[in-house]
């Protein structure tokens, strides 16, 4: 029970990754502020978490024994991050650890002179800006109790470049900027900030993500060619396990890592070492 007595806000939280950190950080004794958009977005080409799932997220939390609050919000709009924070810290009184978990991973599969102005907008706007905002209405709170832990959920696409994301490449490259800079800004307050790199990540049923589908889908392959064509790139010749995220997502929460801060740690399988 490494968070006992703690809070953590995920966003992003209705399914994939963001589920998997949340049924990891509820199994630790961390009580959780569960975000997520929980609707489609114009812009972005394929269905967004929903409401029902962003509940049965908490569902699966509660039987962990978690106490669990749900909000939906939009990270493009600050005044929803700012509702949602403000009715977390209402609920529990503090917010120790946020993980940046929400993005998406198309609009895609494209050259870059391809890109309209709309699709580099909102995959910045989502998967970069998101997170400087969430950061913005969290610090004040963590700068009170000079204590926190910010996980900023990058990519490997943040490390390397892939062929045809070039939105979601620069976002992530930035978002591992960002978490540097910040790591500087708050380490005087005692407040961690750091990234996480994951690899291709195993889709499993019980947590409905879908981005191995949406990377496949833009590319415009079945979605075990696109798998098999990971595989083959992967130096331990397997696909990462949402477990493994979320290992590395609770050893950043807990005071396991008192001492990491501007890092960017890969769960990736040695892919981004090449």
């Amino acid at each position: 029970m490494r968070l006992s007595g703690k809070t953590a806000l995920i966003t992003g939280a209705a399914r994939g990754l963001g589920r998997a950190g949340a049924l990891r950080l509820a199994q630790e004794g961390a009580d959780l502020v569960l975000v997520d958009v929980a609707a489609d977005i114009a812009d972005v080409p394929y269905p967004l978490g929903t409401a029902d799932q962003l509940e049965a997220t908490a569902k699966l939390c509660r039987e962990f024994g978690a106490a669990v609050l749900t909000a939906e919000a939009d990270v493009r709009r600050q005044q929803d991050i700012d509702s949602a924070v403000s009715a977390g810290l209402d609920r529990f009184g503090r917010i120790d650890v946020l993980v940046n978990n929400a993005g998406i991973a198309a609009p895609s599969g494209k050259a870059i002179h391809e890109i309209t102005e709309d699709e580099w907008r909102v995959m910045l706007d989502i998967d970069l800006s998101g997170a400087w905002r969430m950061i913005k209405a969290v610090v004040p709170t963590m700068a009170r109790h000079r204590s926190g832990s910010i996980i900023n959920v990058s990519s490997t696409a943040g490390l390397v470049g892939y062929r045809y994301f070039a939105g979601y490449v620069a976002a992530k490259h930035g978002l591992i900027g960002l978490t540097k800079a910040a790591a500087l800004d708050y380490a005087a307050l005692q407040i961690r900030v750091n990234a996480l790199c994951p690899g291709q990540v195993r889709e499993e049923p019980v947590l409905e993500g879908r981005m191995l589908s949406e990377v496949a889908r833009s590319l415009g392959v079945a979605p075990e060619d696109q798998e098999a064509e990971f595989l083959a790139s992967q130096p331990m010749n397997a696909l990462v396990d949402p477990e493994d995220v979320s290992a590395a997502v609770l050893y950043l929460a807990s005071d396991d890592s008192r001492q990491v801060t501007g890092s960017a740690i890969t769960v990736d399988g040695g892919f981004s070492t090449r």
